[in-house]
């Protein structure tokens, strides 16, 4: 039993993890608004006394500096170390030189001032770094609901006593307890106590999970209601939170070929650009002595050519994917399978764990010459000793085995079944071909699964029939994906032709290969890859080759599966088929908000660009063409993270 004292001497603490970076970023935040609010007042403040008095333009300059160093001293500071480093076309020094530019361009003979536009641009500039951190801010709380699977600390029994110590220092074998209200620190196993198990953060699913003694329970699960003593089986750094928590940080480290085509766009981009409002500003103003007009128009195009929304924007947008599929408990590996799985043409499913249940259960009793009930007994007290999944599925619908029955002299034949005596009487049972070898009468059967044949005494006395059941969601995602826009599905299996014909049958799936051995699913696997972009669902376990082979590997219900989350590309946490659909779905809808902004971005800078040239755009047309078309490219990108 749990001791009381044990429980009182390990009493439920809520640490708070205080990261130093976020924090940071967060007091950044806030101290850039409180600066943009100052520069708008004192803005506002300089703009009037301009229009009530009659100073000489250096003294204009002064006034307007104040509001332009306050909200834009850190722009300045960071174009000056870009400069120092080599990075001369960061988008704080074209931001630099453009408003240093129109603040200097009031000084050039027969030009007027702009050093109202100049501070507006800074300003607005900075609302739009305020409006990206924001963004980020919400694309890292998509994700932050995976952090909180890190365990604070972890009871450990040592020496007769509870010692309270970081997860990290827990080795596999020994026996911690946890709390109700704590998080679950690492993979054991169940000794004593038994209590429901929070377990959204890792599949995504609010219903909690009940376990009990001799059940396994994984780290970053949240103990909910009872004590729970518990016999680790895993290190810390081998533990499922672990696992899951590297997997997310190393998810945005693969671009996408949308990300990638913004990198290089942007570095080819900017300094043709640059090149370009270097020579507005030159070439026209050596023909026709305008140097201010023709100035003023190059500075227009410096604002404009900053590729911040496209750079801010797109990688965001993926990032939002990634963490609105995370709350959904589907892990992308990284945003360049977004791609991938936006244009899926063909799912192939394995069938036992994946479209199945994967545990048997007996689904019909056909008796010859004894009851139904004496028939599951004998059969039950054959296979009492066996661990084969069939001799559960036999014990568990007749469980009552502690009855006065004698059981003896038990051979088992492998690819056969097994013969004891029960009570006296021989009792045979397994397949067709240890029947013949009996000689027992045995008949095929109408119904689709395994047959399991009786015979007594060498006369058939009957048979069971033994099937996987079908998932309850599986039906469901493949009219999901047939809604999506999937052309084909695909099942393969390495069980009887009847067995998977009925499955496929009950699920409507386009076509299915039974009888395979693992070689051969890969080999179907690679025949139907020429047919265009193909997924494989498999359990992870013993898909591993499938998984690798096919454009995306999708493990299914793969929690706590360290063959899972290596082999896969996708890892879904829970047992739903329908997920798959909604991984696509999340995908496409991904690439498709990308997509916008990248057409809506160099579509907006190209005619604003145009209009400058011709001297038809005003400063605040290429703020607008920055600042503003960032800022509604970051908000369209935040629809990326409802998933």
């Amino acid at each position: 039993m749990i001791h009381e004292d044990q429980k009182h001497a390990c009493e439920c603490h809520e640490h708070e993890h205080h990261h130093e970076h976020h924090h940071g970023e967060e007091g950044e935040g806030h101290g850039r608004l409180i600066k943009i609010i100052v520069a708008a007042a004192l803005l506002v403040v300089a703009v009037v006394i301009e229009k009530k008095t009659d100073w000489a333009t250096w003294q204009y300059l002064l006034l307007f500096l104040v509001p332009y160093l306050v909200v834009g001293w850190d722009t300045l500071k960071e174009a000056a170390e870009g400069l120092l480093h080599g990075e001369a076309l960061s988008e704080d020094f074209l931001m630099s030189v453009a408003t240093l530019g129109a603040l200097g361009i009031g000084f050039m003979p027969g030009a007027e001032t702009q050093f109202p536009e100049a501070v507006f641009v800074m300003l607005f500039f900075q609302v739009g770094e305020l409006f990206e951190e924001m963004a980020e801010g919400r694309s890292r709380k998509s994700i932050a609901h995976l952090m909180d699977l890190r365990p604070d600390a972890a009871h450990v029994e040592r020496g007769g006593k509870l010692e309270t110590v970081k997860p990290e220092e827990v080795k596999p074998g020994e026996i911690i307890l946890i709390q109700p209200g704590e998080k679950v620190p690492m993979d054991g196993v169940v000794l004593e106590g038994h209590s429901s198990l929070d377990t959204v953060a890792l599949t995504g699913e609010s219903v909690p999970r009940s376990v009990h003694e001799g059940d396994e329970i994984l780290s970053g699960c949240v103990n909910q209601s009872g004590v729970l003593r518990v016999k680790t089986t895993k290190a810390f750094g081998e533990s499922t939170a672990a696992k899951i928590l590297d997997l997310v940080e190393n998810a945005a480290a693969s671009k996408s070929r949308s990300e990638s085509f913004i990198t290089k766009f942007a570095r080819i981009y900017t300094p043709i650009v640059v090149g370009l409002a270097v020579l507005v500003a030159v070439i026209p103003s050596l023909i026709t002595g305008e140097w201010a007009t023709w100035i003023y128009r190059g500075l227009l195009f410096l604002v404009v050519s900053c590729p911040c929304a496209l750079v801010i924007s797109v990688p965001l947008t993926f990032f939002g994917g990634l963490g609105g599929a995370s709350k959904k408990g589907i892990l992308i590996k990284g945003s360049n399978l977004m791609d991938q799985l936006s244009k899926l043409q063909t799912v192939v499913f394995d069938k036992t764990g994946t479209l199945t249940e994967g545990v048997f259960e007996v689904t019909a009793v056909h008796p010859e010459v004894i009851d139904q009930t004496e028939l599951l007994h004998l059969a039950a007290h054959v296979e009492r000793h066996s661990t084969h999944p069939i001799a559960m599925a036999l014990r568990n619908a007749y469980p009552n085995e502690a009855d006065d029955c004698t059981v003896e002299g038990i051979e088992e034949t492998a690819g056969h079944g097994i013969i004891a005596t029960v009570n006296g009487r021989k009792v045979a049972v397994g397949n067709s071909k240890l029947m013949e070898k009996l000689g027992a009468a045995w008949h095929p059967c109408h119904h689709s699964g395994t047959i399991i044949h009786v015979a007594i005494d060498g006369e058939y006395a009957g048979h069971i029939v033994i099937s996987d059941r079908i998932k309850e969601d599986a039906a469901k995602g493949i009219a999901a994906l047939k809604a999506a826009g999937v052309s084909r599905t695909v099942m393969l299996t390495g069980d009887q032709e009847s067995v998977a014909a009925s499955v496929a049958s009950a699920l409507k799936v386009d076509e299915f290969h039974a009888q395979l051995l693992p070689a051969d699913k890969v080999a179907e696997v690679e025949r139907l890859l020429s047919a265009g972009t193909l997924a494989f669902v498999g359990d992870g376990i013993n898909d591993a080759p499938v998984l690798t082979r096919a454009d995306v590997g999708i493990a299914m219900g793969a929690l706590g599966s360290d063959a899972a989350i290596e082999a896969a590309d996708v890892v879904l946490m829970d047992d739903k088929p329908s997920k798959i659909a909604l991984a696509v779905r999340i995908a496409r809808r991904t690439i498709g908000i990308a997509k916008q902004n990248i057409a809506f971005a160099i579509g907006i800078k190209v005619l604003v660009l145009v209009l400058a040239t011709l001297g038809l755009a005003t400063m605040w047309m290429a703020v607008f063409a920055d600042v503003g078309v960032t800022v509604l490219a970051v908000l369209n990108a935040m629809r990326a993270l409802r998933g």
